[in-house]
């Protein structure tokens, strides 16, 4: 084990999260994949790292099988962990290691704690300066060497001293320390068999130390040791050690041989794990006296050591959001978070940064066609998978060139991504919607939260799930399971009302329902028109309003505009 390495600081080089919204559909994911793709080509890493903040829905998981991408990387949450600060790897220690060892490599690594560990890396116990001034300080009886089960390594290694005889792998388990001070008669009276005794060159005390049972002498002052002394120790298992220091310093010195197993603290100890929010660990560690604290893994193996002041300017997680900029929709956590891009091509919501970001926003049918002309305005090739990817967001966000959101620009590189995918692009799309509309087998959450999007309109929290199908008869066999479900999210998401868009793709309309109290009043103002009233399942007493609404096919720009004005007006 390196015991004498510096600590060094963790995660000095950090990566940097691309993530579209939650519940991400087809043109997040492939964004947030395209759009790290180009990045790391243009830093020469591999620092940026495709995520997604939900379950891919079944058009998006046909997607990446067709053009073989793994999903990319799920997270949950981007709030500050552990594993995000710049830590100290201050390295482990055996709980043999000798005092005076563990207090000469706290002073070259500027450090006041030390982990003891074991070989397989669990956390032992903690040994810090206060406990190695403590035990300076305190009074021992002479047997402490041996209460502690001292190794003699420790002691011919704190004494710089040389082995003549005997083993250092030993352990000092009974008997106590002296100095023979006396005359040979007087230390027969002394002595006891395992003692450990301190002397200098004359041969008689010596003598009397072996005869009297000692298990170690240690003979100062650089004295030598005399041929028949060394044959009687090497008889009888004696060791002998030959020290430069004098008596007096030998003795002070002796009891920083000591293990730091003997000292230090193995109850109680408050340890933290690599995954631990910041928010959670700030109060504990305030509430402490203890200068430093041990980060162990998931498996409980031991990290490093983090203190108050590693948390001080402590910065998030780098993220870069793609396919939207709203709070509401973005990862749990996005507040606290590096935020240091935004991609997006929506409306601008109310997020918050820290500092200033790269915000490219524009006003096109889908993200990916911002991410193509960012390619090609850094000269850099795209790949056939990438461009399957980019083609399939394109085609998804703007229904084939069929949506009102898309423009002719989309289009053109709609067409141009997919003759270099290698792919026929009307065949394929139909593939693709085929996939994503394929809602036999799934749950009402499943269905509801494959595309759902949250959004504020002065005080008022709506949301809106758009479910697409070929099939006209699928979307109304949905009615009254998604109507059921729509009000149990509206408690679930903390909403005032909620929109269900049962979207036909081939008749290009949609099947809109309403929850809320109002909802069906804000849908009527919005679009003039008026709702029938609906009741949900037969066995509940839950109701709520639907409409058709023709030729609206599109979230984004056809139905959450006016009812985000309308909304403001209530």
């Amino acid at each position: 084990m390196p015991a004498k390495k510096k600590a060094i600081p963790h995660n000095t080089e950090r990566q940097i999260l691309v993530t579209g919204h939650r519940n991400p559909d087809t043109d997040s994911i492939c964004a947030a994949i395209a759009y790290a793709r180009l990045k790391n080509k243009m830093t020469g890493t591999e620092s940026y790292v495709p995520c997604r903040a939900g379950s891919p829905n079944g058009e998006t998981r046909f997607v990446l099988r067709c053009f073989k991408v793994p999903e990319p990387r799920l997270i949950t949450t981007v709030r500050t962990q552990l594993s995000d600060i710049e830590y100290r790897k201050t390295p482990g220690v055996h709980k043999n290691m000798s005092l005076k060892e563990a207090w000469n490599i706290m002073n070259e690594g500027d450090v006041v704690t030390l982990p003891a560990v074991t070989d397989d890396g669990d956390l032992e116990g903690l040994i810090t300066v206060g406990d190695i001034a403590k035990s300076y300080m305190n009074v021992y009886d002479s047997g402490i060497i041996s209460k502690a089960h001292t190794q003699y390594r420790n002691i011919r290694e704190t004494l710089e001293a040389t082995l003549v005889t005997g083993s250092e792998e030993r352990f000092c388990e009974e008997g106590k320390v002296l100095i023979a001070a006396a005359n040979p008669e007087m230390m027969s009276y002394y002595i006891e068999k395992h003692d450990i005794v301190i002397l200098g060159n004359r041969a008689e005390n010596q003598l009397s130390a072996l005869d009297n049972g000692a298990d170690c002498i240690i003979i100062c002052e650089g004295a030598n040791v005399s041929p028949t002394i060394k044959s009687l120790a090497e008889q009888s298992g004696m060791l002998i050690m030959v020290t430069s220091y004098d008596a007096y310093t030998a003795a002070r010195l002796i009891n920083q041989s000591i293990p730091i197993s003997y000292f230090m603290k193995t109850e109680g100890l408050i340890t933290f794990e690599e995954e631990d929010f910041i928010d959670d660990i700030r109060e504990i560690m305030a509430s402490k006296r203890h200068r430093d604290f041990p980060i162990l893994d998931k498996d409980g193996r031991y990290l490093g050591m983090v203190s108050r002041r590693n948390l001080l300017g402590s910065s998030g997680k780098s993220v870069i959001m793609v396919d939207h900029n709203e709070p509401g929709q973005a990862v749990e956590g996005i507040e606290s978070a590096n935020l240091l891009e935004i991609i997006d091509h929506h409306r601008l919501g109310t997020i918050q940064t820290l500092g200033p970001v790269y915000f490219r926003n524009q006003p096109l049918g889908c993200t990916s066609t911002i991410i193509y002309q960012m390619y090609r305005e850094q000269g850099i090739e795209i790949d056939p998978q990438t461009a399957g990817l980019l083609m399939s967001a394109i085609i998804s966000d703007t229904l084939l060139f069929r949506s009102p959101t898309c423009t002719p620009l989309d289009e053109e590189v709609g067409r141009e991504l997919a003759e270099l995918a290698g792919v026929e692009i009307e065949k394929y799309a139909v593939e693709m919607f085929s996939a994503g509309s394929n809602l036999k087998g799934k749950s009402d959450r499943e269905i509801f939260y494959q595309d759902f999007k949250h959004f504020n309109a002065g005080k008022l929290r709506f949301g809106v799930s758009q479910v697409t199908s070929l099939n006209a008869g699928e979307l109304e066999a949905l009615k009254p399971r998604l109507l059921h479900f729509a009000n149990d999210a509206l408690a679930q998401e903390e909403l005032n009302m909620g929109f269900v868009m049962l979207t036909n793709i081939l008749e290009q309309s949609t099947l809109l329902l309403a929850v809320g109290s109002g909802a069906g009043q804000l849908v009527e103002n919005a679009f003039g028109v008026a709702c029938e009233r609906e009741s949900g399942r037969p066995d509940t007493t839950e109701d709520g309003y639907s409409v058709t609404l023709p030729g609206v096919v599109s979230r984004k720009k056809q139905l959450v505009p006016p009812l985000t004005l309308f909304a403001e007006q209530l």
